[in-house]
This record gives structure tokens, C-alpha cells and sequence, in this order.
């Protein structure tokens, strides 16, 4: 492990040096997620100030839901951009030399250094979150901030296994780019409370595409709303799609050829 954390160390530190060698690119991209934060922040701000309730919930709570999801968006995308990076290596064979490395695949098709853009962004969205749960008045139990942040990395692990899913696809198909794209547009579902949605969407985006138990039972989980029943099937959902997407990248290592697939 202490040897992995080198090598994650090593490859964090190019990715630093990189992205910040293209200043304007830098600004551009930080520009393009303030305002897309804020146009969403503010439409979701003057809807519900104006219904007052959405799905029973009122207008901190729902800022709350949209925060977290941006959150664990953000922790996502800061430790597995290199997952947006793939389809190259598959299709130029250039995959076949990090399979020859003395070192787990994933440490660099998967996680390969952390995106600091996406850091920038996650400082702001911890402080509008604390401020808006104060805003609320909740009086947040320990049990459930405990629970919250148990959801919380809970999420971070089904992302990994959806992003460990892609790359298998990656392989299967060299197609990566449009799969991804699909897999954040059914994760922006989960960006309010799925109690929106009438079944049976909402049963599939939260048990079979299990978006929302990503996005939307941690934010719940500070609201006191879950039971014991969820916190099982969340966890026993977790461990199926560890076996299905790590089972299916097995097996698309076994189909790959080499040099293009």
C-alpha cells in the first residue's frame, strides 16, 4: 500500500504540473462550472421559493440534495478522470504497456492522479453546504452525520465500480466517451430528491442504475428519513455491483487483443 500511495503521489503531481500548463484553459474550465452551478443553483432557488414544497420537501432541504450531488460529483471526477482518458490507449494499444507494468492497471487507467480543477471546485460547494444546513436550523444527530458520511463514501465506492464498468465497456466496444456521458446524465437525475419521479423511474434509477442511492439517500440520511431497511439494501446493491463490474472487467481483459482490440 505504501508503495501504491508513491505511485499515486508521483502521478497526482503530473497531473497537477499538466493541467496547469494551459492557463487560460484552466480559467475557461472553472468558468464553465461556476456558471453552470450557479444557473442550476438559482433555477432550482426561484422554482421552489415559489411552490414553496418539492416532493415534501422545502427550499434548504432541496438545495441541500443538489449540493451533495455536486459533491460527490466533484469527488468523482477529481480521482477518475482518467477514465475519460481510455478509449486512446485501447484503440493505439498503448493499454498493452501499462498491463505490463509492475503495478495494479487501475492505479493508472482508473484513478492516475487527482484532477486539482475539480478540488477548487469542491472547497466552495463544503462551505455552501454548511452554511445552507445551518440555514435550515436542523439539529443534525451524530447518528446521522455518522450514517451520512458512511452513505458518502458508500457512493464514492458504487462510483468507482460504474467508472471500473466503463472502462470494461471500454474495451468490449473502444467506445468510452458516449458511455460515460450517459452514466452523468442518469447520475444529474439524482440532482433532487428522487421522490420526484413516479415509479417505476424511480425504482430503476435507484435500485437498477442505483444513481440515487449515490446522490440522494446521503442527503436523506441527515434529514433522520432512512431506515434500517435501505442502509441493507444499499450496501448488499454496493457488493453485487462490485462483483458484476470487476467479474465483466475480468473477462474483457481475457477478450482484449492488443494493439487496437
Amino acid at each position: 500500500m505504501k508503495r501504491y500511495l508513491k505511485i499515486f503521489w508521483l502521478l497526482s503531481s503530473y497531473s497537477i504540473k499538466t493541467s496547469f500548463q494551459h492557463r487560460l484553459g484552466v480559467v475557461s474550465f472553472l468558468l464553465g462550472k461556476i456558471i453552470r452551478f450557479t444557473v442550476y443553483f438559482f433555477f432550482i432557488y426561484f422554482l421552489v421559493s415559489r411552490t414553496k414544497l418539492l416532493a415534501g420537501y422545502n427550499l434548504n432541504q432541496t438545495i441541500i440534495f443538489f449540493l451533495v450531488y455536486n459533491i460527490i460529483d466533484s469527488l468523482t471526477q477529481m480521482f477518475f478522470r482518467e477514465v475519460y482518458r481510455f478509449r486512446p490507449l485501447v484503440v493505439s494499444g498503448e493499454l498493452d504497456h501499462i498491463l505490463l507494468k509492475p503495478y495494479h492497471p487501475f492505479l493508472r487507467i482508473l484513478v492516475g492522479g487527482i484532477d486539482p480543477l475539480d478540488i477548487i471546485m469542491l472547497v466552495p460547494y463544503l462551505i455552501i453546504l454548511v452554511f445552507f444546513i445551518l440555514q435550515a436550523g436542523m439539529a443534525i444527530l451524530p447518528v446521522n452525520f455518522f450514517i451520512f458520511l458512511i452513505l458518502m463514501s458508500n457512493a464514492l465506492i458504487l462510483a468507482t465500480f460504474f467508472h471500473i464498468l466503463v472502462l470494461a465497456i471500454g474495451i468490449f466496444t473502444t467506445e468510452v466517451d458516449h458511455t460515460i456521458l450517459i452514466y452523468r446524465d442518469f447520475a444529474r437525475m439524482a440532482s433532487l430528491p428522487t421522490d420526484i419521479y413516479s415509479e417505476p423511474l424511480r425504482f430503476f434509477i435507484t435500485f437498477v442504475i442505483p444513481v440515487g442511492l449515490m446522490m440522494t439517500i446521503p442527503a436523506k440520511a441527515l434529514f433522520g428519513l432512512l431506515t434500517i431497511n435501505i442502509l441493507i439494501i444499499s450496501a448488499a446493491i454496493t457488493v453485487f455491483f462490485g462483483w458484476f463490474s470487476l467479474s465483466l472487467w475480468n473477462n474483457a481483459l481475457k477478450k482484449y487483443q492488443s494493439w487496437g482490440g
